[in-house]
């Protein structure tokens, strides 16, 4: 398997006890467990074993088991049950090994029980957690991939090697209390059905943060936060999310290095940098995800190819815009140069191509280079059609990448408004600090030499282009429909909206250059990496903070699209069950959070607007601290009732597109955006 990691961490000795150490201890590194909607979470690292064990409560069972190692995992679906069940985790995931194809692997056992008369076997897979994610979403998977059970006594069990004969999988479940008859599971009379449940992957396993090496002082001493980092958090890269997304994301990774920082060792960030710098194109394109493992044998096949080195999407074009700025915020502001030298010099190692090495210096010069170049044709003519795009036939492109994440748009607000001007502005200031004179080449110096110039026609041209206003009448007409239509209040909105026109930035433009006027959460990221004026602020940060329907703000939090003011198919699209509809994502109110103190931290603000933006702060954080127990999830949803928001876990409802993560990268960074120390001035709360 191709792996791509930064040479400076890879020559370190791994840390932490061996496999057979790991069994014999009493206690393992890292094991908890978190109940979120329906789904019962067991999280374990031992040594080489990390593996999340996933129990799904209701009338529609499962068992699932995602392991770090190689993103795979196994599951097991049941048939819909007449009436819900619950399970109970008697005994927690243990590390243990399996036997494999080329001897023993790591594995887990537990032990669980279910209130069911009887489990009748749907469906088993066993291969990459892609293509389980694809099995639980739309019912499918490679037909290559079906394993038969084989029924022995007390157990059943499913074992294949992996395509290309390399290690494989093993799910087996022994009846400890109950039958196996008929394809089912059936529990004795007035008994649940117990089973003893060993799962196993023969991925190569990746070697996880130490907690020195991965948190410093400053952290938030959050337990949920802190456990859930942990078990995301190895040498070779952090993982966007488990169960469903347990490999390397660039944007997944970036943003959460960027909001992290002040709490996380230069270990640590060195890793997730490394990691983003390791898998760039050969033009500088950050990549957005890694397909390895099975799947990436299953794609290679597909098209004509053969081996299971990464597979690399590089279709997103936000991450391509984030990396220098977040890399700056640490070569660059923590004050440690000789540090940075280090870094930036430690080679890259690409192992499925022996001897192609780099600098980690060279690979960013390589994305600067790309920033520039592809700024550039704005800078000469300022027009819609020059702007950065969604990729050619594609709906996707930034962080809400779901068909309608951004209302049809095609170009993002916060790619074109926030993120190319602040990676010029970054590309400009490395080439001031002079780090990157070892690495340069070429026109490399006059390139980015150009950078500071072009940034400030991005900064003064294109923010006005998603500006959106809507006469007093028109807006408030539509807050009232809307409302009515979700059934939640508009008086809060409508008195927000003080008869004014409603202003705000579009979450995207649409191909003819029309804005989608969708109110968004985005402009947390102009909060965190520009520097808007005054007049902006005022009007922006105001747009959001409204109470919903007119803004985004809820008694459970900051949505991230409100349709409002958007026609009534966008509206059908944009819903709470919606997964960038209007919900609650975690790290988007983090993000807020964190780009509020920034803007406070500023000594040119008119009192009127710091006191805006202080107001602001305590409203967003009596929202976040209302839902702390979900901080750690992907995002939630909500009903309304009594006259009030309530949570509800996103998954949990039959109109829900899918299920979110029980732990989620991005979602941990409140170990770093933490309560503002000092509280509101009277008469601002």
């Amino acid at each position: 398997m191709k792996t791509l990691i930064l040479a400076l961490l890879a020559g370190a000795a791994i840390g932490g006890a061996t496999w057979a150490g790991a069994q014999q201890r009493s206690a393992p590194e890292l094991a908890y467990q978190v109940t979120e909607g329906q789904n019962l979470n067991a999280f374990l690292r031992d040594g080489p074993v990390a593996a999340h064990l996933l129990l799904r409560n209701g009338s529609d069972p499962r068992i699932l088991v995602a392991f770090p190692a190689g993103n795979s995992g196994v599951g097991l679906w049941f048939e819909p049950l007449a009436r819900p069940a619950t399970w109970r985790l008697e005994q927690p995931p243990r590390a243990a090994s399996a036997p494999g194809v080329a001897g023993p692997q790591p594995a887990i056992v537990a032990v669980a029980s279910i209130d069911a008369p009887r489990l009748r076997i749907k469906q088993a897979v066993l291969s990459s957690v892609r293509f389980l994610r694809d099995y639980q979403s739309v019912g499918r998977f490679p037909e290559a991939l079906a394993v038969d059970p084989v029924v022995t006594g007390d157990t059943i069990t499913w074992r294949r090697a992996r395509l290309d004969g390399a290690p494989g999988y093993l799910l087996q479940v022994r009846v400890r209390a109950g039958r196996i008859a008929d394809g089912a599971i059936t529990a004795a009379p007035g008994q649940p059905i117990r089973l003893e449940i060993t799962a196993s992957s023969g991925e190569t396993p990746l070697h996880g943060l130490t907690p020195a090496e991965l948190l410093n002082a400053k952290a938030a001493a959050d337990p949920v936060a802190r456990n859930a980092l942990r078990f995301l958090s190895y040498r070779e890269k952090f993982l966007a999310g488990s169960w469903r997304f347990q490999t390397y994301f660039g944007r997944d990774t970036l943003m959460s290095l960027r909001l992290l920082m002040p709490v996380l060792q230069p270990r640590a960030i060195e890793a997730g940098l490394g990691s983003v710098l390791a898998r760039l194109d050969s033009s500088g394109d950050v990549a957005h995800e890694e397909g390895i493992g099975e799947f990436a044998v299953v794609d290679r096949r597909q098209h004509g190819g053969s081996g299971d080195a990464a597979v690399l999407d590089y279709a997103m074009i936000d991450d391509d815009y984030m990396l220098a700025p977040v890399a700056a915020s640490y070569l660059l502001d923590r004050g440690d140069r000789a540090a940075a030298q280090r870094f930036l010099a430690a080679r890259l190692v690409d192992e499925g191509i022996p001897g192609k090495t780099e600098p980690a210096g060279a690979a960013l010069v390589r994305n600067l280079r790309f920033v520039v170049a592809h700024a550039r044709p704005f800078a000469a003519t300022p027009a819609v059609d020059q702007l950065i795009g969604l990729k050619q036939g594609r709906m996707t492109g930034q962080w809400r990448d779901s068909e309608e994440g951004l209302g049809r748009g095609r170009y993002p607000y916060d790619v074109n408004a926030v993120f190319v001007p602040a990676a010029l502005d970054a590309a400009a200031r490395l080439l001031a600090a002079g780090l990157l004179d070892p690495y340069l080449a070429g026109d490399d110096r006059a390139m980015l030499a150009s950078a500071s110039a072009t940034a400030q026609v991005w900064r003064r041209r294109v923010p006005d282009l998603f500006r959106v206003t809507i006469p007093a009448a028109d807006a408030a007409a539509r807050v009232r429909g809307y409302a009515q239509g979700l059934g939640i209040p508009a008086a809060p909105a409508l008195a927000a909206l003080g008869g004014k026109p409603l202003v705000f930035h579009a979450i995207a433009l649409a191909a003819d250059g029309k804005p989608v006027p969708i109110v968004h959460s985005d402009e947390g990221f102009a909060l965190l990496f520009a520097t808007p004026s005054a007049a902006d602020l005022d009007t922006y940060v105001d747009a959001a903070m409204r109470p919903f329907p007119a803004g985004l703000m809820t008694d459970i939090g900051l949505l991230v699209a409100n349709a409002a003011q958007a026609d009534a198919a966008t509206q059908a699209r944009f819903t709470p069950a919606a997964y960038h509809g209007a919900v609650v994502w975690s790290w988007q109110q983090a993000l807020f959070a964190a780009g509020l103190e920034r803007q406070l931290a500023r000594t040119d603000l008119p009192p009127a607007t710091r006191s805006r933006l202080t107001e602001a702060q305590a409203r967003l954080w009596r929202a976040i601290q209302a839902t702390r127990a979900t901080q750690s999830s992907e995002l939630w949803s909500w009903a309304f009732a009594d006259g009030r928001y309530a949570v509800v876990p996103f998954g949990a409802g039959k109109q829900d597109v899918d299920e979110s993560n029980a732990a989620q990268l991005w979602s941990t960074v409140y170990l770093a955006v933490q309560p503002p120390r000092v509280s509101p001035a009277p008469g601002t709360q």
